[in-house]
């Protein structure tokens, strides 16, 4: 029995000694690769500096309406990930997008995730981009929570809400939430460059998925992915939903018109999620509603059904 005990002993010591040896390597192959792919991240947009940290804003088109493009929780590179469909506006339109802290091109920092602080990062960041309100706000899922304080803050400064599969804050009061530990242990593997072993992760994200992108922007696509996936500030964001949720349900549904454009629910883990939608949107004075097939980055499966949807309702404003 000792002596099992004893070869079992230097088993795990074997074993342990051969999972750091794997993650010292990891760690300085992605150190490595993040040097060469740092020569890729060139902003396309406007970079701001926001509560002593750098902001991403990019930007393109004209029209006499500015729309804003919220991405949703975890999105490692928003302004990619909503190209296929602001190109179909910026035709007609300004638009802008957004890249919160710890997303795309913008950088991680150590600021608070509460809804008062993000909106006014958010603000601020526009501001400085040279935009000014009113707005037409695009928040995909998460970042719906965001656009609809927005609506209730400052009233004047939002003309509608496009929500793309927008997670309202009813949603919740029941949406399973990752578990803090193991969003410190994805956290870690991504920042030890362990996703680098597993490219169907990025390769899978719907922009790429549809060929909405060319191989110039897939490439930077994941090297974008690499640097931001489950960085501090989303892993902070995720912490916070509930109760950011909870202060925007607290002030009840804004007098603002809005289009929510819903998946078939099919890639979120709800089983009444549109339900959710039909119901939040049946309380608004000027609101509509089209479930369209696809998942849950619906603005990559559908774009064109979403603009020409999109520039009808703006036009009725």
């Amino acid at each position: 029995m000792r002596v099992w005990l004893k070869r079992m002993g230097y088993s795990v010591i074997a074993l342990l000694g051969l999972l750091l040896i794997f993650i010292a390597i990891s760690f300085t192959n992605h150190r490595i690769q993040l040097k060469q792919e740092s020569a890729l991240l060139v902003p396309p947009g406007t970079m701001v500096n926001v509560n002593n940290h750098q902001m991403h804003v990019y930007t393109e088109g004209t029209g006499s309406r500015t729309l804003v493009f919220m991405s949703g929780g975890g999105t490692s590179a928003p302004v990619l990930d909503f190209k296929a469909l602001y190109t179909r506006l910026s035709d007609q339109y300004k638009v802008a997008v957004v890249e919160k802290a710890g997303y795309g091109f913008s950088e991680t920092a150590k600021v608070s995730r509460d809804i008062d602080t993000m909106l006014e990062e958010t603000r601020t960041a526009l501001a400085l981009a040279g935009q000014q309100p009113p707005y037409v706000l695009f928040p995909h899922s998460m970042s719906a929570i965001e656009a609809l304080y927005w609506a209730q803050t400052y009233p004047d400064e939002v003309e509608a809400i496009i929500g793309l599969d927008p997670a309202v804050p009813e949603v919740y009061e029941e949406y399973p939430l990752p578990s803090p530990g193991m969003m410190v242990l994805t956290g870690m593997g991504a920042r030890l460059g362990i996703t680098r072993y597993f490219p169907g992760i990025v390769d899978s994200s719907a922009a790429i998925q549809q060929k909405h992108l060319s191989s110039q922007e897939e490439e930077l696509y994941r090297a974008l992915f690499y640097k931001s996936t489950q960085t501090s500030n989303m892993n902070d964001e995720v912490k916070m939903i509930r109760d950011n949720a909870a202060k925007v349900l607290e002030h009840g549904v804004p007098d603002v018109p809005m289009y929510f454009f819903g998946s078939s629910g099919e890639e979120v883990p709800m089983k009444n999620w549109q339900a959710v939608l039909k119901n939040y949107i049946a309380s608004v004075k000027n609101g509509e509603i089209l479930i369209l097939p696809g998942g849950h980055y619906i603005h990559n499966e559908a774009p064109n059904r979403i603009a020409e949807e999109s520039k009808r309702f703006i036009e009725q404003l």
